[in-house]
C-alpha cells in the first residue's frame, strides 16, 4: 500500500467541550434528527397518498423532502456516534463518501428549487400552456437530471481528491465538507477551479434563474390582480427557502477558500445551522404555506386529536 493509505482515520477538531456536554449534544441532535425525518416523510406520504397533490409543484416538494432525509441520514448518525465516542474520527474513504453525499444533495436542492421556480413561472405567466409544457415525461426528466447531474459532478471532485496525497489528518469542523481540501499536502489549483465552476453551475446559475423568474412573476402579478394571491401563496415559501439556503451554502463553500479566522464555537454554530436549518425548515414552510398540503395536515392531526 502507498504511504498515504497507511493512516486511515481523520479527526474532527471542531467539537466544543464534547466530553463535558456529550449527552446534552446527543439528546438535542437526536431530537432534531427525529423531527427532520418524521416531518419530511409526513410531507412525502401526504403527497403520495392524495391524488389531488399529484401535480408538478407538489412532486418537486416531495423530492426536496426526500433530499432532506437523505442529507440528514448522511450526517446525523455519524454525528451522534461522535458525541458518545472518546475520539471523533472517520476513515478517509467514509469522509469522501460523506462529502460526496453532502454536496451532491445540496446541488440537487438548488436544481429542484430552480425547477420549482420555472413551474411557478409557467403556471402564473402562461397558464394555458402549462399542461402542455409540464407533462409527466418532462417532470420525470427534470427529477432525474436534478439527481444525476450533481452526483456526476461530485463524483469527479471525490475521484480527484482521492488521488491526492494527505499530510494533514485533522479537520477543523464536525463533518466532511469543503474543508477536506485542506487535508491535502499541496492545495490543488485544479480542484479549486473545478469547485468554483461547480459552485457557479449548480448554485449561482440556479439562483440567478430563480431571481429572473420571480421578477417576471412579480411583473405579471402587478399587472393582473387575479394572480397576485396565487403568486403570493406559492412563491413566498419558495423565496424564503431560497434566501436561507443560498446564504448557508455560500458560507460553507467559501469557508475552504477564504482564510477566515473564526473561533471554534462560531464554526460549530454555523456548521449546525447548515445541517439543521434547511432540512427542518422545508417541511415547516411548505406544510404551513402551501394550501394543499396544509389542509391535509390539518385533517390528519385533527383526526388524531
Amino acid at each position: 500500500m502507498e504511504n498515504r493509505f497507511n493512516v486511515t482515520y481523520i479527526t474532527f477538531g471542531g467539537h466544543v467541550e464534547v466530553q463535558k456536554y456529550r449527552y446534552l449534544y446527543f439528546v438535542i441532535m437526536l431530537t432534531v434528527y427525529i423531527l427532520i425525518i418524521s416531518s419530511n416523510l409526513t410531507i412525502v406520504c401526504i403527497i403520495v397518498i392524495h391524488k389531488s397533490l399529484h401535480e408538478p409543484m407538489y412532486i418537486f416538494i416531495a423530492a426536496l423532502s426526500i433530499n432532506s432525509v437523505l442529507f440528514s441520514t448522511a450526517i446525523y448518525p455519524k454525528l451522534l456516534i461522535d458525541f458518545l465516542s472518546e475520539k471523533q474520527i472517520i476513515s478517509y474513504s467514509a469522509c469522501l463518501l460523506q462529502w460526496f453525499t453532502y454536496y451532491s444533495l445540496i446541488s440537487s436542492d438548488f436544481i429542484l428549487l430552480s425547477v420549482m421556480a420555472y413551474d411557478r413561472y409557467v403556471s402564473i405567466c402562461n397558464p394555458l400552456q402549462y399542461p402542455t409544457i409540464m407533462r409527466k415525461r418532462t417532470v420525470c426528466i427534470l427529477l432525474i437530471s436534478a439527481w444525476t447531474l450533481p452526483a456526476s459532478q461530485s463524483s469527479v471532485m471525490v475521484t480527484l481528491s482521492a488521488k491526492k496525497k494527505i499530510c494533514n489528518f485533522q479537520l477543523k469542523g464536525i463533518l466532511c465538507n469543503s474543508t477536506v481540501h485542506k487535508l491535502h499536502c499541496v492545495l490543488s489549483t485544479m480542484l479549486n477551479i473545478y469547485g468554483l465552476v461547480a459552485f457557479a453551475s449548480f448554485v449561482l446559475l440556479p439562483v440567478l434563474f430563480i431571481l429572473f423568474t420571480y421578477i417576471r412573476i412579480l411583473v405579471v402579478s402587478y399587472r393582473c390582480r387575479g394572480v397576485r394571491r396565487k403568486a403570493a401563496q406559492t412563491c413566498l415559501p419558495h423565496l424564503l427557502v431560497l434566501i436561507s439556503f443560498s446564504s448557508l451554502t455560500a458560507y460553507d463553500v467559501l469557508l475552504a477558500r477564504l482564510e477566515f479566522d473564526f473561533s471554534k464555537p462560531l464554526r460549530l454554530v454555523m456548521a449546525l445551522q447548515v445541517i439543521i436549518y434547511q432540512p427542518l425548515l422545508n417541511p415547516i414552510i411548505y406544510g404551513l404555506k402551501m394550501k394543499g398540503i396544509n389542509e391535509h395536515l390539518k385533517r390528519l392531526f385533527c383526526k388524531r386529536v
